[in-house]
């Protein structure tokens, strides 16, 4: 065991400006995959595990890691934790429960049917481009095909979709300057600690969604919203605060992870541009590995954090309970030992079982079958509209240690 002492701090937002640091967590790997991980804005520091068969571990025992005293890297107390819970602050059989009854509008069943609707927003979106030769993909494109889909399945109106997403971005950009007045590690949150992120902009989601439950109670429609205030077949039902905890959660998390890996993509198809037209002629099993293959290599989401609730050993290192311990995903699906090439893009790779969605344990990402639809479904009606995609300037990253993304990626493209 020992802690980071390259002088990369990987707990530090401004160092993902840059780009994961990869090599960072190579060596972290190599050297210390159990590592202790000091906390530089004074927080009591952390267990780092970065191998792939650790975080697979950790995220199949809840027992023994648990999620119920937060996610993020920050320590909260009593009130805080019971204040800001949602469904990914809960351990089985808790969770579960709570999971069945949101679940069923994001079924792989359920998600089949939303094909045509992702659809016809891709090809809006492109249409919209108006045969523009440049233009910044994550605004236009990547943005606005969550965002949109996302309006679609909780039957909000147009109109409200661009202010509800600068509201979910205000959430998950908690530290980007860029997206929030209240950037977690630059300004003095405290009088936020009990709401979600730490933000007063969830006050102004929790309005909203409790106005759109009210106009479904009095006038039911068919869309998530509805769907979630009705019972189940044995009489379970959500309470208020656990629908507008949901509601927050999707607006927030609903978006980045299908924005953000539709913009590693473009990265991929300019330097593999042979890859984009495999969209247009390929299989359908070709195609979904190689969104499987993007998202490993995406890794949008770059850790959760657990707790321990007992003393626990992994690779000779013991580790105390109420310890926190994070899960690295974005090291964990580039580990050498498990993936082969493992930083290399090999489309063909399968099967790929990354963790990109927290697959393999109960926290498994519930907008995952609805992500990977959109991805395809937009690769598919890119390589049908365009040629090819070169870069047309220089990108620019968001500042977080918890998402990995772009925030702006200037390309050119040349129609068909």
């Amino acid at each position: 065991m020992s802690s980071s002492n390259s002088g990369v701090d990987i707990t530090s937002h401004d160092t993902y400006v840059g780009g994961v640091p990869h090599a960072e967590f190579a060596r972290l790997r190599s050297e210390s995959p159990v590592s202790w991980t000091p906390e530089r804005d004074g927080g009591r520091g952390f267990w780092s595990l970065t191998k792939y068969d650790d975080v697979l571990f950790a995220s199949r025992h809840a027992e023994i890691f648990s999620s119920a005293y937060g996610i993020r890297l920050e320590d909260m107390d009593h009130d805080e934790a019971a204040a800001r819970r949602t469904l990914m602050e809960m351990d089985p059989p808790e969770h579960t429960v709570l999971r069945r009854l949101v679940n069923r509008p994001f079924t792989p069943r359920a998600v089949t049917e939303y094909e045509g609707a992702v659809r016809e927003i891709a090809r809006e979106l492109l249409v919209r481009l108006n045969r523009q030769e440049s233009f910044d993909f994550v605004s236009t494109v990547a943005r606005e095909l969550p965002l949109r889909m996302l309006g679609r399945l909780l039957g909000l109106p147009d109109s409200d979709l661009e202010w509800l997403v600068s509201r979910g971005d205000a959430l998950i950009g908690n530290s980007d300057p860029e997206f929030t007045d209240y950037v977690v590690d630059q300004s003095d949150t405290s009088a936020y600690r009990l709401l979600p992120f730490r933000s007063p902009v969830s006050l102004e989601l929790f309005e909203y969604a409790q106005a759109a439950l009210d106009q479904r109670r009095n006038v039911p429609t068919h869309d998530v919203l509805s769907a979630l205030l009705a019972p189940t077949v044995s009489g379970e039902q959500l309470d208020d605060l656990a629908l507008k905890n949901f509601f927050t959660l999707m607006v927030a998390a609903g978006n980045d992870t299908t924005r953000y890996t539709l913009a590693r993509a473009v990265e991929l198809f300019i330097e593999r541009p042979e890859i984009l037209d495999r969209f247009r002629l390929g299989e359908l099993a070709e195609k979904r590995a190689i969104v499987e293959e993007i998202l490993r290599l995406a890794s949008t989401t770059m850790h959760f954090r657990r707790t321990l609730l007992v003393d626990t050993e992994m690779r000779g290192v013991s580790m105390k309970a109420g310890d926190k311990v994070v899960l690295w995903y974005v090291s964990a699906n580039y580990d050498e030992d498990h993936f082969a090439d493992a930083t290399e893009f090999r489309p063909e790779r399968t099967p790929n079982d990354h963790v990109a969605f927290g697959l393999h344990s109960a926290h498994l990402c519930l907008g995952a079958h609805l992500a990977r639809l959109e991805l395809r479904v937009m690769f598919e009606e890119m390589a049908n509209s365009w040629l090819d995609i070169k870069s047309a300037g220089s990108s620019e990253r968001f500042r977080s240690n918890f998402i990995s993304g772009v925030k702006r990626q200037p390309i050119s493209v040349t129609w068909r």
